[in-house]
């Protein structure tokens, strides 16, 4: 292969290094002689030139990619063939490899691990939001620029959903200390394959090893198959709960079981960055610039010193001028007067729970026919933070339930000893309790035996702002049902906001 080093491929790319190579093609950084830049050129080995199939797979990598624009995917900038040998010319991105960077700093920072989860799970989303499914997620398929930010590459056995042939179904393709159990048996692959090797690259980042080992690549594959994904917690204690439930979701065995799509997944992670940055105390590097992109509400969860600190620096340094003042004030009055201040008692504020966007479920488990579910496209806008906004149950005839009850759960993860809860309304006057449990409702079934739903608190005639008192016993629950009971004067219930606080 040295041997080409100093070409040009069509008098316009000179191969200048080779950077990497593999069975089926070699990597060169390169000079584009026409536009004067750097690139990366990926040239198809000779003695694979002539192989039809491999050649459509090159052809189909380039296909692929091209029709992504993203900034955490390494762009296609052109495709060419020189003497025979197709080319594919990539934006040439000056760093390390992902696996590069775990090999030499060992554990990554927690917060630096999510940032790039984040970053790779966005990247992923727009290749499934095309139809692309990678099918190769690895540390050695994202790069690390200069500046920190992370871009997957080598879509080389990416394909479509529509597509079948090369890599259809039937053939494991990928490396198998990432590979997904059902892409490990040869079974139909989806984004949701690409989400749990995803899963693996996180939690190689939090702990520096993966999950599994074993003799060969297929014994690997097997314990994909048959083993869950060690607790990431016993190998790295200070991960929270919360990033430990994402790991577990995103690896879970069935397909059903993990993250339904890339936003969901992307979505919590964004929660748990905001998370682990509070436990920090401080951000740095990459993480600073995810934290800058999260929503506004996932973002207020991140204490004001490391999002403005600039603007605290000034508000402590003017708020010292103020005691200072006071004192002086305070000092004076005490030396004129006749004895000392009396001192009211410290006041309690209640902090709010912040909730992620997607934290709200409607539950009908008593639904007598039809659907069990009330308006399930509107249950973000119970806790969307705008008063103007609404999830409203089903409209009911006569104004009566005929039923049990009906209501919508927040999900507080990963738990919360919540000391009262408040509800926004525009149909004043129903009845709710509010329950409160550790593990995920049945949809199906309204239980309040062991391990089910626990009465916490009341409200016989809801007002416009309702705060109810929660009775927790120090306990963590982590999801809270507001649990109409009765529709008041209204055939159907709006329920505005619902906030929970310590």
């Amino acid at each position: 292969m040295s041997t080409l080093l100093g070409t040009s491929l069509n008098g316009r790319y000179r191969l200048e290094a080779r950077i990497a190579a593999g069975g089926m093609s070699t990597v060169y950084r390169a000079l584009d002689e026409t536009l004067e830049r750097q690139v990366a050129v990926k040239l198809m080995n000779r003695e694979v030139a002539t192989d039809s199939d491999q050649l459509e797979r090159f052809r189909r990598e380039a296909r692929a990619v091209a029709q992504l624009s993203h900034p955490h995917i390494v762009g296609v900038i052109d495709a060419g063939e020189d003497d025979g040998r197709p080319y594919i010319v990539l934006e040439y991105v000056e760093g390390e490899t992902l696996k590069e960077r775990i090999r030499r700093l060992g554990r990554l920072p927690i917060t630096e691990a999510v940032a790039y989860a984040i970053e790779i799970a966005r990247a992923l989303g727009a290749a499934h939001s095309r139809h692309i499914v990678h099918r190769d997620v690895k540390p050695q398929n994202v790069l690390i620029d200069h500046e920190g930010s992370a871009k997957v590459t080598d879509f080389g056995i990416a394909r479509t959903l529509e597509e079948e042939g090369l890599t259809a179904d039937g053939r494991v393709l990928g490396t198998t200390d990432y590979v997904s159990p059902e892409q490990a048996l040869g079974q139909h692959v989806t984004g949701q394959s690409d989400l749990y090797s995803l899963g693996v690259v996180l939690y190689e980042m939090l702990t520096g090893e993966v999950p599994f080992k074993g003799e060969n690549q297929v014994a690997v594959a097997m314990k994909h198959v048959r083993e869950t994904i060690p607790d990431v917690q016993l190998r790295r204690p200070e991960v929270s709960a919360a990033l430990a439930a994402v790991l577990e979701t995103a690896t879970a065995k069935r397909v059903n079981d993990r993250y339904a799509d890339d936003a969901e997944l992307i979505a919590d992670l964004e929660d748990v960055l905001a998370i682990e940055t509070a436990r920090a105390g401080s951000a740095s590097g990459e993480v600073t610039s995810v934290l800058r992109t999260l929503p506004s509400r996932t973002r207020r969860r991140v204490p004001l010193q490391v999002r403005q600190p600039l603007l605290v620096t000034g508000l402590a340094l003017a708020l010292v001028a103020v005691i200072a003042v006071g004192v002086v004030f305070l000092l004076g009055r005490t030396q004129h007067g006749s004895g000392s201040l009396p001192q009211a008692p410290p006041k309690f504020t209640p902090h709010q729970v912040s909730l992620c966007d997607s934290c709200a479920t409607d539950y009908n488990p008593d639904a007598l026919s039809g659907p069990k579910n009330q308006h399930p496209a509107q249950d973000y806008l119970a806790i969307d933070g705008n008063r103007n906004t609404a999830w409203a149950t089903e409209t009911y005839v006569d104004d009566t339930l005929g039923k049990p009850g009906v209501g919508i759960y927040v999900d507080a993860k990963p738990g919360v000893a919540a000391g009262s809860l408040v509800i926004d309304t525009d149909t004043p006057g129903y009845k709710v309790t509010i329950y409160a449990r550790r593990s995920k409702p049945n949809p199906d079934t309204f239980d309040t035996g062991p391990g089910g739903w626990v009465g916490v608190g009341n409200a016989p005639d809801v007002h416009s702002t309702q705060t109810i008192t929660l009775h927790t016993a120090g306990v963590r629950y982590r999801y809270y049902l507001v649990w109409i009971t009765s529709l008041g004067n209204h055939g159907s219930v709006d329920v505005n906001e619902i906030a929970l606080y310590t």
